[in-house]
């Protein structure tokens, strides 16, 4: 009698625990918002930016990520978890995800990186997003921070604006072409910029549309009358981005860049930085420039990110021009020194002299009118902004941010970086991983199962 109560006992025991977690799972299930972080570094919680922005999403917003057996399993992985993050919160966003290799179809529609990219669609807009731009690395060697939250809701921001700003990009002196700056011009595209090329010998003029004229590498000089036009629109409200190319005879040929510079009291010094021995990884002519303390360039000091000029022009502004205040945001260090004999550059034979300027050099300044409104970014190296060069450090960031400045963008997104551990690799023999397999496959479960059965012979004759 007492066994076969004890029977029912533990019948009706477990059929209450069965009962119990159909009951919490019916209840989990009908609360699908409700989640509890318990990761260390908070990984699967938004910020409140984040958050706001997805409550004012109105338009369907279609994710389609991009990846190929280049990209790192890990980072495919981050990016995917804070994809359906932002899907928990707004029933408007729907995800794909396609391997390029096994449909490259879908590769040629997009400016795709195999280490995986990341496309966000509405209606007629589009903005691309980089995995390599979410991941910045971290203090110590193997750590990372994931800036992916920001870039993504810095994107939905972007896609829900009404309006683009119009900018032209210089041509006819031997600038760098825009179909080798792929990468800053999917970027400006993705902050709602529209880029247009610009020759004034044919145009004859700024198109009245133009907020800003772009000026990127420069080798041969402008001239008198386009020189002219230019100068006339900038009296008015347009504003000029110029970053200095490479002539080996600049100092004679350069008159009338020179003199767009002048007018902002920035002299052009016609020399070469050269750092010498900065670093291993690369030459003297590649400088790692300092920051001047600007909203620029915070950011960049904040997450630690480094911006690489080559054949850098130095600059300076020592007869400042009252109606433009000016602030240096790139310069070197105190080693540094500015080469004039370029010829002797040229033929590697370069030496500090006397002719030399001492450093520190400045090799870039922002302007701004009486108003403290933003009227130029002036740079002394323009090859940072190739495609092959931006996407190192913070060259692509560097070149945004100061676009965005100039342009007073009022919607930039600022959150945090998440610190990411440095990944831990556990070197193994082949003997080792024949035990752990083993073990986990054979031994482990034969034991549990002696010792179960032992037990349960005992009770019995009990």
């Amino acid at each position: 009698m007492n066994k076969w109560i004890r029977g029912t006992n533990a019948v009706v025991l477990s059929l209450a625990v069965i009962g119990i977690f159909i009951i919490l799972t019916i209840f989990l299930n009908s609360t699908k918002n409700l989640q509890v972080d318990l990761t260390q570094n908070k990984k699967f919680t938004l910020s409140d930016k984040t958050t706001e922005t997805l409550k004012s999403l109105d338009n369907d917003v279609h994710f389609i990520t991009l990846t190929s057996d280049q990209t790192n399993p890990y980072i495919k992985r981050q990016v995917d978890e804070l994809i359906q993050e932002y899907k928990k919160r707004n029933a408007k966003i729907v995800s794909d995800d396609y391997d390029i290799v096994k449909q490259p179809a879908m590769a040629k529609q997009y400016d795709v990186d195999p280490g995986g990219t990341l496309v966000l669609e509405s209606g007629t807009q589009k903005k691309v997003l980089y995995y390599s731009d979410m991941f910045l690395p971290g203090q110590q060697q193997g750590e990372y921070k994931f800036s992916g939250e920001e870039k993504l809701t810095q994107a939905l921001v972007n896609l829900n604006a009404k309006t683009k700003s119009k900018i032209y990009f210089l041509s006819g002196h031997n600038e760098i072409p825009l179909n080798k700056m792929n990468l800053w011009k999917t970027g400006l595209e993705g902050e709602n910029y529209e880029l247009a090329d610009l020759n004034l010998l044919r145009e004859g003029k700024i198109p009245d549309d133009a907020e800003v004229l772009f000026v990127i590498g420069p080798t041969t000089d402008i001239s008198d009358k386009e020189t002219s036009v230019i100068n006339e629109y900038l009296k008015g409200k347009g504003k000029l981005y110029i970053a200095l190319g490479f002539n080996k005879d600049m100092a004679t040929q350069w008159k009338n860049i020179d003199g767009l510079l002048a007018q902002y009291g920035i002299k052009d010094q016609h020399a070469i930085a050269i750092e010498p021995k900065q670093s291993q990884l690369y030459d003297p002519l590649t400088i790692i420039p300092e920051y001047g303390f600007h909203a620029i360039t915070k950011k960049l000091q904040d997450y630690n990110l480094l911006t690489m000029m080559n054949l850098a022009v130095s600059i300076n502004a020592d007869q400042p021009v009252a109606d433009f205040p000016v602030t240096a945001i790139l310069k070197t260090t105190d080693a540094a020194y500015g080469e004039t004999d370029i010829v002797q550059l040229m033929s590697n034979r370069t030496a500090k002299d006397d002719k030399d300027i001492k450093g520190p050099l400045n090799l870039g300044y922002v302007v701004e009118t009486k108003e403290q409104k933003p009227k130029a970014v002036v740079l002394g190296g323009s090859s940072f902004f190739v495609d092959e060069v931006l996407q190192q450090q913070g060259n692509r960031d560097f070149a945004l941010n100061s676009v965005g400045w100039l342009q007073e963008q009022k919607d930039q997104v600022t959150i945090r970086p998440r610190e990411g551990d440095a990944l831990q690799q556990a070197l193994i023999t082949g003997s080792q991983a024949n035990t752990i397999l083993y073990g986990t496959l054979f031994a482990f479960p034969l034991l549990f199962l002696v010792v179960g059965g032992t037990i349960w012979l005992r009770r019995r004759k009990g």
